[in-house]
């Protein structure tokens, strides 16, 4: 098995990103950009119901509109109409069918001329009135209120008497739209020869599988193409609706069909992060160890994430307690279904409100033993793997936020602008495995390595590039990288930081083996470098392709991390504003320093995203998403990124870790913990709102 290199050149450096010319200039083409010769616009009719019964659906007006190709039903209610079962919609944005044309206004002609009669039915969206007895079903067989999933560990009424001190919160998170700026979307083509898709996806296995199962087309006749895409955090894995459409319009139009979604249906169909309600009581001794924990959360994932009533890989189902050893623990967790769009997998699922919650109700029982926050979490965060590295990281952390001069009593800041400060921690996996790569040298001294993954963005093709570059001692620039083509050897989809971990030891073992072969070849003992183009002119005509693998042993698993938030709370607007955030973050072996660090910015500001601004808003008489889009919808923007400070933890002995995930994780439990610091009353609810801000100080009525 090969080994990374003891004194890399490019490995962990600072080296500016690969695709990054590509990128600013406008020469990357990503999948909304691309084009093949005589495409066609794609457009899906979706349900204006939150509920209703379709009693008739007649494409042929839309065929007689002058540059309309196709139309097709969505493949779901295909089927359903095929097996002449009742065609229910159980949500505002649900596919009902697809057209194609020549123009999109065609298309959108197109859709209104769509014959489509239905009975509407009753609804429910919100979570409160969906748990009622008396509430309408979202599936009629299945109680909106899943039952309950229990966990329970030694004798939590008993331990709860024996504590010294005991306190009990009511948390909630919301519904969270994943919302990239490429929004979801596929350029298809199927013909005799095959299908190719050009997909915005975070797995082009996933999207070439699903093809393949949902077309009745063999794997070898499949081909999907992403080189660059505009991000997904989790939302975008397989064909999904908008693909398997796209692909019946194309076959029908005997031309290939691109569907990219409008920014509301993105709010209305494509995924979501489940909202939460947690109730938590935690206990602790008098020498301050946690003793008991009791949770009882509820949450909803739509229509579903994974299943009606459950939360698969959506994240409904919550981590409790959150990274700290509880010895007697009882948990109760059940999922809500409302007539909205399902849940998807979102950047590290279920991690950011579990440790909002957990970390919350750890602050408040600190302050009620009169303990130190971070002493408090030094002695009882033990339970998780990354645990020992978590206690390095707070002490330094702490240190170098200046924590023992920034923490006060909570409440204790003077004047109308209060200051405040807070802390939180997380753990992630982050293995990888099963990737395959290749090599090829060709006698001009030229290399190119290639795999089948894709780059969301975070730096793949950059650490592909270093470590070829370190193994030949050749310059990055001279490494040709290629990614996005299932025709390449085949890897996995990005999501939960799997990437880098499974992605480059596939890359060093590829390397590594194509250099010892030109050695072996050549007969040039050493070949990197300066002797370089001297041995690949010795091959001759025909190139080196050698093949490598993931190796067990060169990625690692299971990351700690702290943060350190400093916010300024106006008490007479309710406005939080964020000062600084440190992040203390373990990622095993450093690829490439610079876009590690960007990844964790980006999840700083996700999280911030998360704590302060982000909230999906239904309407209660229609059932649509009333902000669906970057209006009404807020993000984090450049004018509300405080400064963000990152202390990496180069560990090259623990191998290639994920870091994408970890760092959204502690952003919203340590901006909270600092805003209740700030203020002495906890905002217990995400987002932190001026308006919550303004009531739990008993102000909102002046506001």
């Amino acid at each position: 098995m090969p080994s990374w290199p003891e004194k890399p050149k490019y490995i962990s450096s600072h080296h500016t990103r690969i695709d990054g010319p590509f990128k600013v200039t406008g020469a990357a083409k990503y999948p909304s950009d691309v084009q093949p010769e005589g495409w066609l616009y794609g457009m899906i009719l979706r349900s204006k119901w939150a509920a209703a019964k379709l009693t008739k659906i007649n494409l042929d007006p839309a065929l007689k509109i002058p540059g309309i190709k196709a139309a097709v039903l969505a493949p779901a209610v295909d089927e359903r109409q095929k097996s002449s079962s009742d065609v229910t919609m159980r949500y505002y944005g649900e596919e009902i069918a697809g057209v194609a044309g020549t123009s999109k206004q065609v298309c959108l002609d197109a859709l209104r001329a769509i014959e489509v009669e239905a009975t509407e039915l009753p609804y429910v969206v919100h979570e409160e009135e969906a748990k009622q007895d008396d509430s309408p079903r979202v599936w009629e067989d299945t109680p909106n209120l899943s039952k309950p999933r229990i966990r329970e560990n030694g004798e939590v009424d008993k331990a709860f008497s024996e504590c010294a001190a005991v306190v009990e919160g009511f948390y909630t998170t919301p519904v969270q739209i994943h919302n990239p700026l490429e929004t979801h979307g596929n350029t298809v083509l199927w013909n005799d020869d095959g299908v190719t898709c050009w997909a915005s996806t975070q797995g082009i296995t996933s999207v070439h599988d699903g093809l393949s199962q949902g077309l009745h087309v063999p794997r070898s006749q499949v081909r999907v193409i992403s080189e660059y895409m505009g991000g997904g955090f989790g939302s975008k894995f397989g064909p999904i609706n908008e693909g398997l459409i796209a692909a019946y319009l194309s076959k029908a139009a005997k031309a290939p069909v691109k569907i990219f979604l409008t920014r509301f249906d993105e709010n209305l169909a494509v995924g979501n992060r489940p909202s939460s309600f947690q109730k938590i009581k935690l206990g602790a001794k008098e020498d301050g160890t946690l003793h008991a924990f009791e949770f009882d959360n509820y949450g909803t994932a739509g229509i579903g994430g994974g299943g009606p009533t459950a939360g698969g890989g959506s994240g409904l189902t919550l981590r409790a307690p959150y990274i700290y050893h509880v010895p007697n623990t009882r948990v109760k967790q059940a999922g809500v279904n409302i007539n909205a769009g399902g849940a998807r997998a979102f950047r590290a699922p279920s991690c950011p409100p579990s440790s909002f919650g957990m970390e919350s109700i750890m602050d408040e029982l600190a302050v009620k033993m009169n303990m130190d926050p971070i002493e408090f979490r030094l002695k009882n965060d033990t339970s998780t793997p990354a645990w020992q590295i978590r206690q390095k990281q707070y002490k330094l952390g702490a240190e170098r936020f200046g924590w023992k001069d920034k923490y006060k009593k909570p409440g204790s800041s003077p004047g109308i602008i209060k200051t405040g400060v807070g802390c939180a921690g997380s753990s992630w996996g982050g293995r990888g495995g099963g990737s395959h790569a290749e090599a090829e040298i060709h006698p001009d001294g030229s290399v190119e390595v290639r795999c089948g993954t894709q780059d969301l963005g975070t730096g793949t093709k950059t650490y592909m590039a270093l470590i070829a570059a370190d193994v030949f001692g050749l310059k990055p620039e001279q490494i040709s990288v290629r990614i996005g083509d299932t025709r390449f050897p085949p890897s996995g989809g990005s999501g939960g930081s799997s990437t880098s971990p499974s992605v480059s030891p596939a890359i060093l073992d590829t390397c590594t083996k194509a250099l010892q072969a030109l050695q072996e070849k050549t007969g040039v003992a050493d070949a990197r470098g300066a002797n370089w183009k001297g041995a690949c002119k010795k091959l001759g005509v025909n190139p080196l392709l050698t093949k490598g693998e993931w190796q067990d042993g060169l990625s690692g698993n299971d990351t700690g991390g702290v943060q350190f938030a400093e916010v300024d709370v106006d008490t007479e607007t309710g406005f939080v504003k964020v000062k600084k955030v440190l992040v203390v973050q373990d990622g095993g072996l450093i690829l490439s320093r610079l876009t590690c660090e960007s990844q964790l910015n980006g999840g700083v500001i996700m999280g911030m995203g998360y704590a302060l601004y982000e909230e999906r808003v239904m309407d209660k008489n229609s059932g649509v998403v009333l902000n669906p889009n970057f209006e009404t919808y807020k993000l984090t923007g450049l004018g509300d990124v405080p400064e963000i400070e990152i202390i990496l933890f180069d560990m090259p002995e623990r191998g290639v870790i994920g870091i994408g995930e970890p760092s959204t994780i502690p952003t919203a439990a340590a901006i909270g913990n600092a805003v209740a610091n700030a203020l002495g009353v906890r905002i217990s609810s995400l987002p932190i709102t001026p308006q919550k801000v303004l009531t739990a100080l008993g102000k909102d009525k002046l506001a």
